[in-house]
């Protein structure tokens, strides 16, 4: 599979100690030289900046060739876009509404942090529910309720045994 990351979701899985389910999901992970940029910024976790000096060689950087200037869109975002696009990626990994809908209006598919998380539960990669706690005790913004319901959902549509 070819898959493209923007920021947040790769924030966001290092700040709750599951980044390495990328690479048992995905094998590598690719993203533009802005994304990296974003991660090396000095304002970020101890975890992240860590993370970026010792980059594992899954993360692959590679810059799209032409990235179009989407009006409210960081340079991190616009650029993962147009790279997934270039690449005809088989999933963007993106987490922000706005950023989404761009993606969407591409024909982009795509997954956020959550549903990362909900792919690694599957496989049984990770205890989800833990994994829930461990968003929400971190800086990502996220619904509890919508990580409750989705929690719910999954013991309903969980197949009996």
């Amino acid at each position: 599979m070819l898959i493209v990351a923007d920021s947040s979701p790769l924030i966001v899985l290092i700040e709750i100690r599951h980044i390495d389910i990328l690479r048992t999901l995905f094998n590598e992970v690719i993203v533009p030289p802005q994304v990296l940029a974003e991660l090396r910024n000095s304002r970020r976790s101890m975890a992240v900046q860590d993370f970026v000096k010792a980059m594992p060689e899954w993360i692959i950087e590679r810059a799209p060739s032409l990235i179009e200037s989407i009006p409210h869109l960081h340079p991190g975002e616009s650029a993962a876009i147009a790279l997934a696009t270039e690449l005809d990626a088989d999933l963007l990994l993106i987490d922000e509404m706005e950023d989404r809908r761009v993606a969407r209006e591409r024909h982009i598919p795509l997954t956020g942090t959550i549903g990362v998380l909900e792919l690694a539960a599957d496989r049984n990669l990770l205890n989800l529910r833990e994994a829930f706690e461990r968003v929400k005790a971190s800086s990502f913004w996220v619904s509890h309720e919508l990580l409750e319901q989705r929690l719910r959902q999954r013991e309903v549509d969980k197949p009996a045994d």
